[in-house]
């Protein structure tokens, strides 16, 4: 599908620091930051513990059952996530009660494939098999009331952490800390669920201080600062906001990690995925640690990337981080698979203006354009849906559901089958609040669902996908406006020649951490186009001329994953280029590289 490029209006910047360069300037400007003090992300920035009392609701409470817990040698066990934020909360949590003394603690991450997510009914009873006494979760626990139920039956004791939304009813549990539950007051709502705990252990260690538990018990208090590269990592790879709270978490974790202070897991990661360690940037726990973490958790078991974030040395972190990669490859094979399924799916349906072609209009009829994609198929990877339905998202532009069959593969009878679905949605379409909608209109047509507004989990029946199919797209027409439909890609302007350099690229970098709602620049201009070639099946390798003071400058640049059936072009010799300016390094060389992020023939 076509994508505009539509540049930012050009905002006052007069209120930032003098020195910034003025491009600089106008890109923080254009990102709504408002002081100078908002681009000082120093620990001591964030919003503390004096004031977590006060603001975060339930952290009073849960700090004192977690306190008796210490002092009572109660059995805690910690009940994750099998994403890479609640892969990075468990291993937080567990080497924080490490640092507290605890030698009476565990966690379970219940497997995507057998159980399902979060704190079920079936997963406290594996806890309650193991001895707990406490449950605390970790980025999950919120949409969890049968299972909290069950572990108050069996006389355990529950915290929840969490950052996802909840629905009308909370569960019963002993001590709730999520910012975004009604009445929370505390200001950043954007916090990962490794954030969530990170706050918690913050909070913990003050009231512990305060209990004089260190010093009564002759343990060193802990610094919970070691944590924050477990912080930065979850924080990005959950593709949550990056406010000016959440740039401070992750701008600290990234400063320890690069200067060597970070754990043999992360280390071991940051190794097999061929990144320069002293120069890592936020981008690279999405792009490169984060999905082979994530890989654990889609096609086997969490537990083997929470181990490699626990290991205590580097030999033995390797060994594990090879593993997470080799899943990790074999991950991006059956998504290529199914991908490429999916869209034989769609082009099927008859849908008139359906057109795989990026470059072409012809038959770009909007009004025939189905405003929501819903896809199922019986034999798709449950580990692998929301990525798919990620990556139709991004080339449709459109809100996408992908649905796999559940864990009951055994039942033949659509009417009791229930298959999982993985949303992702597109600016301007609150995918929960949809789901909601359905739910409270057509009561029981969701068995269950979650999440964010731009991304969610459903279950429902397989007899029922027709019916869902149907009302999703009707819904998402009456709440799409035809404007969010069209794909557009948001531009700083055109970047002077003198810029396309080195040392500005790296400035650049420098200035970030960039993420979600803090993007990383963009820029947009026409280049001669010098040479073009595919590399690697689909990625599109182009050599570009811009003049300059009478001269001619020549980069490089790639654009992934381009449309083999429009690139490469003979016919183009200027094109029209939407870019980030990177930083290229290959066998200890750096250069200026541009990531093309859409390429037009001019």
């Amino acid at each position: 599908m076509s994508k505009k490029i539509i540049r930012r209006t050009p905002v006052d910047y007069s209120h930032l620091p003098p020195h910034l360069p003025a491009i600089i300037k106008q890109v923080y400007a254009a990102r709504a930051v408002k002081s100078a003090s908002e681009l000082e992300l120093k620990v001591n920035n964030l919003h503390g513990v004096t004031e977590l009392a006060s603001s975060l609701m339930g952290i009073n409470t849960a700090c004192e059952l977690l306190y008796q817990a210490l002092i009572n040698k109660t059995h805690i066990i910690i009940v994750g996530d099998f994403d890479a934020d609640g892969a990075t909360s468990t291993a937080l949590m567990m080497t924080a009660f490490n640092l507290f003394g605890s030698t009476h603690h565990n966690f379970i991450v219940p497997n995507r494939f057998e159980y399902g997510y979060g704190l079920t009914p079936e997963i406290v009873d594996i806890a309650a098999s193991q001895g707990a006494q406490l449950l605390i979760t970790v980025d999950n626990g919120i949409s969890c009331i049968a299972g909290v139920k069950r572990a108050k039956d069996l006389g355990m004791q529950v915290i929840v952490t969490d950052h996802h939304l909840p629905g009308h009813s909370l569960p019963n549990a002993d001590a709730i800390v999520n910012p975004n539950q009604v009445g929370c007051t505390f200001p950043s709502k954007s916090l990962a669920g490794v954030g969530v705990a990170f706050y918690v252990m913050l909070a913990l260690r003050k009231y512990c201080r305060e209990q004089n538990y260190f010093s009564e018990y002759h343990i060193p208090e802990p610094n919970i600062a070691q944590l924050l590269d477990l912080v930065a990592l979850g924080t990005v790879a959950d593709v949550v906001s990056l406010d000016g709270n959440n740039r401070i978490l992750v701008e600290q974790g990234l400063k320890r990690i690069r200067a060597g202070q970070t754990r043999p897991g992360i280390q071991a990661l940051i190794e097999i995925a061929n990144k320069n360690q002293q120069r890592l940037v936020a981008s690279d726990f999405g792009f490169a640690l984060g999905p082979r973490i994530n890989a654990a958790g889609r096609l086997d078991d969490m537990a083997y990337g929470i181990n490699c974030l626990l290991a205590s040395d580097l030999s033995s972190a390797r060994v594990m981080a090879a593993e997470l990669d080799d899943l990790n490859k074999a991950r991006r094979e059956i998504e290529q698979g199914m991908q490429g399924e999916a869209e034989r799916v769609l082009s099927s349906l008859n849908f008139d203006a359906f057109n795989f072609n990026e470059t072409s209009t012809a038959k770009d009829n909007k009004a025939d354009f189905p405003s929501a994609i819903a896809l199922y198929q019986k034999d798709w990877h449950q580990g692998v849906i929301g990525i798919v339905a990620g990556r139709l998202k991004e080339k449709f532009h459109r809100p996408c559901i992908v649905f796999a069959n559940g864990s009951d593969d055994e039942v033949n009878d659509e009417q009791s089958r229930e298959i999982k679905g993985s949303a992702r949605s597109i600016p301007g379409l609150h995918i929960r609040d949809l789901l909601e909608h359905i739910d409270s209109q057509h009561p029981g047509l969701i068995l269950k669902f979650g999440g964010h507004a731009m991304a969610a989990g459903l279950s429902i029946k397989q007899c029922d996908f027709t019916r869902f199919q149907t009302l999703f797209d009707q819904l998402a027409s009456q709440w799409l406006k035809p404007e969010d439909l069209q794909s557009i890609i948001l531009s700083d302007g055109a970047l002077p020649v003198e810029n396309l350099n080195l040392d500005f690229a790296e400035l650049l970098r420098d200035s970030g951490p960039w993420g979600q709602n803090f993007p990383e620049p963009l820029f947009d201009d026409t280049f001669t186009l010098i040479q073009q070639r595919i590399v690697g099946e689909k990625h599109l390798k182009v050599v570009v001329q811009k003049s300059s003071n009478g001269g001619n400058q020549v980069f490089d640049g790639i654009a992934f994953n381009i449309d083999i059936n429009a690139w490469p072009n003979t016919q183009a010799t200027q094109v029209h280029l939407a870019y980030r300016l990177d930083v290229n390094e290959f066998r200890g060389k750096r250069s200026v590289q541009l990531m093309i992020e859409n390429i037009t023939a001019v």
